[in-house]
């Protein structure tokens, strides 16, 4: 029985002088991982690189116990053995897939997407998006009347737009500053009004742009700076209340939602979007549109 084997490979020798001469030849000896020193024995191999923190960077196998010392051996590996470890997560469930393809094809047949609509088979980036699209026509239909005209709406916000343009029929004298007007008597305690010391009756002109708007190549709002393609886009955008006084605040106390607005549909829009979660979608149509419902019968 041979009584000297290689350090490095699997070769073995009678005597110390041939298996000395076998790893001098194939340069077998045993080498740092890092600096270009040999040494005559394993241990102090190991010795100087545990001296020297000289152990080369280590790459494992995401499954099985392999180590390879460098990245691309260990991902080349993993590849060909189909060894790479799960990554991509069900979002409901505590399933987690190889890649983003098989993840998609559970999560649709098991309808586990996190923000998605079975019914219409549409995913949503977050669940305000979600929740904007479940409470829009597509689901909800046009369930709430203009008191006035009875034109159909789906939301309150709907409503107090319509009437706040003044683009009622049945009732051409409401706009922003009379429906303010009539909601600020009621609402003496403050609770959605802003409690402004002094009404300007010039909130109701109709602005017009000049041609000194135009700016060389297009119509410049001279508070805002936005510019339009048209002086028509520019009158609207001066004519809208993106310019007025803030004329209601969230009446969400709670939390401290200090948001203000400038009309009674985008408050509306606010609270029923939920983003800060005074009431739900089904609450607000139920309480605004008693709101709604009373400015007709002041207004008649």
């Amino acid at each position: 029985m041979a009584d000297y084997d290689c350090l490095t490979c699997t070769a073995t020798f009678w005597e110390l002088w041939d298996r000395d001469d076998h790893m001098d030849y194939y340069d077998h000896w045993p080498e740092c991982e890092t600096c270009p020193r040999s040494f005559g024995s394993w241990s102090a191999c190991h010795q100087h690189m545990n001296a020297t923190g000289h152990y080369a960077p280590r790459f494992y196998c995401e499954t099985c116990n392999k180590e390879f010392r460098s990245e691309h051996a260990s991902r080349q590996h993993m590849t060909s053995m189909g060894h790479w470890r799960p990554r991509i997560p069900c979002e409901m469930c505590n399933k987690v897939f190889l890649d983003e393809e098989t993840a998609n094809r559970h999560m649709k047949k098991e309808g586990h997407y996190k923000n998605y609509c079975p019914s219409c088979d549409i995913r949503f980036q977050n669940e305000n998006n979600l929740r904007m699209h479940l409470n829009s026509k597509v689901h909800r239909g046009t369930n709430i009347t203009c008191p006035f005209c009875k034109k159909q709406y789906t939301s309150v916000g709907g409503v107090a737009h319509h009437l706040e343009r003044g683009s009622c029929p049945n009732a051409p004298r409401l706009n922003r500053e009379t429906i303010y007007r009539t909601l600020r008597e009621r609402d003496r305690t403050g609770v959605i009004t802003n409690k402004l010391i002094e009404w300007k009756e010039e909130e109701s002109l109709e602005y017009s742009a000049t041609h000194n708007a135009f700016n060389g190549s297009s119509w410049e709002c001279y508070v805002c700076h936005r510019k339009f393609r048209c002086i028509k886009s520019l009158n609207a955008h001066l004519n809208s209340p993106v310019h007025k006084q803030n004329l209601y605040h969230c009446p969400n106390l709670s939390s401290r939602c200090s948001k203000q607005f400038t009309t009674l549909a985008s408050l509306l829009n606010h609270l029923e979007s939920e983003s800060c979660g005074l009431m739900r979608f089904e609450k607000v149509q139920d309480t605004y549109s008693k709101t709604i419902r009373g400015i007709r019968m002041i207004s008649l």
